[in-house]
């Protein structure tokens, strides 16, 4: 036998050692997880498990009761063999979803919303991997911190018109705030002038919204979600109507995804004076040759396309509920103008720019956005790999469900949690919000899924609650005796929260302030158009 032949079947013995002391360590580890114990949850019955405990409606509700009966802060259910983590703590979820990113970053299976409505090329409701990765890029070069200031003077314009269409219809809170919020989206993304309530461009969006944000309030409510394999029925079968509806949605939803961008394209294609956009912007990289750009045309129109499912809802939702509180808490209201009036010069309307001398006004936002959070339940997160936490075994494929509404009114952060309060945000009158207490730890999303476009959306939520505060009295409306009408303080159930419509009463605080309002729809803010 040659020195060759030892050496090689020394090597061989060598990587069968190696693979046996492998396979021990993994059946090692196997064993000893399958020992560990599940997170605690609820009994379930055979086959179906914890299905009945699943909630249709106000599920953040649901599953922090059943956290404080059974003494956790992680919660486990089995609906029908499906393994459901639920977070209920701001601590748990940094554990998990900040420190552990890198296999808590998944997304669950959609099969109604992303394999048959069409909205598969959303990166937000994308599994981790290359393709979110590329898309998140792409969206993090145009909207992180420091560059989303290109898109002021767009939240600016979009929230005097809604100023304006407030003078016109004061009745019409929630029709205001989502035509405020759309009209941002689209001129931000695509540079398209927004000219009337009834846009063209604004309808065409909203009708591809529509069904994504029903979809996402209720997951795996739909049979197809939980059953897979029904996506390949024929539809002429009795009951199979979800197939319809799938088919409906996607039409809405390819006309939203190609129109508007379509549009844009064309304009920046012929060098036409034209506000400034995320699709200029990104397609002037894309074509600048010293980038190394990896991002496609058709990223470009996919990501435009998800941006906008993200940022009209949410916007109005905000903006929404902090009126239904300022209506509630008259007092509040009063102390922000006080703020507001002190700063704000006259013949001004409250900017951006001003934020940093308006700690109160910052601290009634924040509130509003911890108060009646936007997503109480955060979109899901999927977890491929198994893994361990606190002793338990969190089992592989287990969807991971953050209950935001939970983190936000933690007493042991937050005291008095259901008041709104907004003096918990400052210290010696200057704006003081530390870390654990920061509504922007559950309100935006966790980890590598947090939103990315928060940062333009807050300066949105922002400017429209200072805007509406300064310009307008929101009090309680009253019946024909005189007499003050609590606002009933009811919400939808949904991928957002949104309050039903209350009763109020706005009116303008002055007419210098509604001549403010009226020539404001004459000026272009510096830097809206390049």
């Amino acid at each position: 036998m040659t020195s060759y032949d030892i050496k090689a079947l020394g090597l061989v013995a060598l990587t069968a050692l190696t693979a046996l002391t492998a396979a021990w360590i993994l059946q090692r580890r196997v064993s000893r997880g399958a020992r560990l114990p599940l997170p605690p949850g609820p009994k379930g019955l055979p086959l179906l498990g914890n299905l009945l405990d699943m909630p249709d409606t106000f599920g953040w509700y649901k599953f922090h009761e059943l956290c404080k009966e059974l003494g956790t802060d992680i919660l486990y259910l089995n609906v029908a063999g499906t393994n459901i983590i639920v977070i209920d703590t701001a601590e748990v979820a940094n554990d998990l979803l900040e420190k552990r990113s890198s296999i808590y970053s998944g997304r669950p299976r959609m099969t109604m919303l992303n394999e048959l409505s069409g909205w598969d090329f959303n990166f937000g409701f994308q599994d981790y991997g290359s393709y979110w990765r590329t898309h998140r890029k792409l969206v993090h070069l145009t909207f992180n911190q420091g560059v989303v200031g290109h898109f002021k003077p767009h939240v600016t314009r979009a929230t005097r018109n809604m100023l304006n269409r407030f003078l016109d219809e004061p009745r019409k809170m929630e029709e205001n705030l989502r035509n405020m919020a759309a009209e941002t989206i689209i001129t931000v993304l695509y540079g398209i002038e927004v000219r009337q309530k009834d846009d063209f461009y604004m309808l065409t969006a909203a009708r591809g919204v529509a069904p994504a944000i029903e979809l996402l309030g209720a997951p795996g409510s739909r049979i197809v979600d939980a059953l897979p394999f029904l996506k390949h029925v024929p539809d002429w079968l009795p009951g199979v109507t979800f197939r319809h509806r799938a088919e409906e949605a996607k039409r809405a939803v390819r006309a939203m995804l190609e129109i508007p961008y379509k549009v844009s394209k064309d304009a920046y294609d012929k060098c036409s004076s034209r506000m400034v956009s995320f699709v200029d912007l990104s397609l002037g990289k894309m074509e600048d040759q010293s980038r190394d750009n990896s991002y496609t045309e058709d990223d470009i129109k996919k990501v435009a396309g998800s941006l906008y499912t993200a940022g009209t809802e949410t916007t109005a939702s905000a903006i929404v509920s902090c009126m239904l509180a300022l209506v509630k808490n008259p007092d509040v209201l009063k102390r922000a103008q006080q703020e507001l009036d002190s700063v704000i010069k006259d013949g001004e309307m409250p900017g951006l720019e001003d934020e940093p001398l308006l700690p109160f006004t910052t601290a009634v936002v924040n509130e509003a956005l911890r108060w009646r959070e936007v997503v109480p339940q955060a979109i899901p997160h999927y977890l491929a790999t198994e893994d361990e936490y606190r002793g338990y075994r969190i089992p592989a494929k287990s969807i991971i469900i953050p209950n935001a509404w939970a983190m936000l009114h933690n007493e042991s952060i937050y005291p008095e949690p259901f008041k709104f309060y907004p003096e918990r945000f400052l210290k010696d009158g200057k704006l003081d919000i530390q870390t654990q207490q920061d509504p922007a730890h559950a309100c935006w999303g966790f980890g590598r899924r947090i939103c990315p476009g928060r940062f333009l959306a807050y300066s949105a939520v922002w400017l429209g609650i200072a805007s509406l505060m300064y310009v307008f009295d929101i009090e309680k409306a009253k019946d024909e005796d005189g007499n003050e009408i609590e606002p009933r303080e009811e919400f939808l159930s949904g991928l957002s929260l949104m309050a039903k419509p209350f009763e109020y009463t706005i009116k303008p605080r002055s007419e210098e302030r509604v001549a403010l309002v009226r020539e404001s729809l004459n000026s272009r803010p510096e830097g809206l158009y390049q």
